[in-house]
């Protein structure tokens, strides 16, 4: 079995030779290490290599016995042996050839993981990094705990996104604001219609995309309301999603919301320029597979029907 291991161990000579020994000991090898200090104490993650009959149990156990503290252990395969200064080049890559894949490249690059259910008692908690492009908040989620040198360098590339923004030329790549009265390549310009819970847009009477309002949900905040949004993947990119994503907001908010809640998978690269396109306050939030935004609306003038 391969397991990724993270503990913290005092910083002083001899500390990760003598878990070393207690590995060797216990027949235990260690196939990787990254090592990330922290003032009086350093985060260790170790790739390891058990018995077939060891569980979290017994690696807890062993590392506990060496020396650490907060020991995190989770199942890993091969993958986890990849050179990790290679990983983040190969994101850097990714992100300047596509800056709008950058939730979904961190997602990869930091092992984000799906939310435990409330009752699931093997969880202690969930740590959030939390990084800004432009006027959205985009956050990764793990068990196991973020290190100051992660948080650099999700800093850094959040940085780096900024700069390709900055300098880009054509505004339309990122999702330029588009008004109301824009026309398409046929010409024609889109008509938004609000019946009701739903915004609909149309072209030559035609619907080509709909962003509707739906209930509340469970959240302490009690304000916050689920948004559904899709537009035609021929009318896509043209200003019509961001559109809808502004009028749907206003409408929410003239139901009372304070704030509106989109879910998708994390590998839809369109959310970060939707966002980023109608100029309001986000959160992007990646956990596992799945991708949530959530906006708020409080201070945006309601949406006459």
């Amino acid at each position: 079995m391969l397991w990724r291991v993270r503990t913290t161990l005092p910083d002083r000579p001899g500390a990760l030779a003598v878990l070393a020994q207690r590995c060797g000991e216990a027949g235990v090898n260690i196939l990787g290490l990254q090592i990330f200090p922290g003032g009086e104490d350093v985060t260790d993650e170790l790739v390891l290599r058990t018995p077939d009959d060891w569980g979290p149990a017994q690696i807890t156990a062993l590392l506990e016995e060496s020396g650490g503290r907060d020991v995190v252990v989770q199942p890993s395969s091969e993958a986890a042996l990849a050179d990790q200064p290679t990983r983040y080049v190969q994101a850097a890559r990714a992100i300047l050839e596509r800056p709008m894949s950058f939730p979904e490249v961190l997602g990869h690059l930091f092992d984000t993981e799906a939310e435990p259910a409330p009752d699931d008692g093997a969880v202690a908690g969930i740590d959030v990094m939390t990084m800004t492009v432009g006027d959205v908040e985009v956050q990764v989620r793990r068990r196991t705990p973020f290190t100051v040198t992660e948080h650099a360098r999700g800093a850094a590339l959040a940085d780096v996104v900024n700069d390709v923004l900055r300098r880009s030329r054509d505004q339309a790549a990122i999702g330029a604001v588009a008004g109301s009265g824009r026309r398409l390549g046929t010409g024609a310009v889109p008509e938004y219609v609000v019946s009701g819970d739903t915004v609909t847009a149309y072209l030559d009477e035609v619907p080509v995309g709909m962003a509707k309002v739906l209930g509340l949900v469970e959240d302490p905040d009690e304000t916050v309301r689920s948004i559904q949004l899709r537009v035609d993947p021929a009318w896509q990119r043209r200003g019509i999603g961001t559109r809808l994503l502004i009028d749907a907001a206003r409408l929410a908010h003239m139901f009372g919301a304070g704030e509106i809640l989109l879910t998708t998978s994390s590998d839809n690269q369109a959310v970060l320029p939707l966002v980023l396109a109608a100029g309001l306050r986000g959160r992007i939030r990646m956990a596992g597979d799945e991708l949530t935004v959530r906006v708020s609306v409080r201070e945006l003038r309601p949406l006459a029907g």
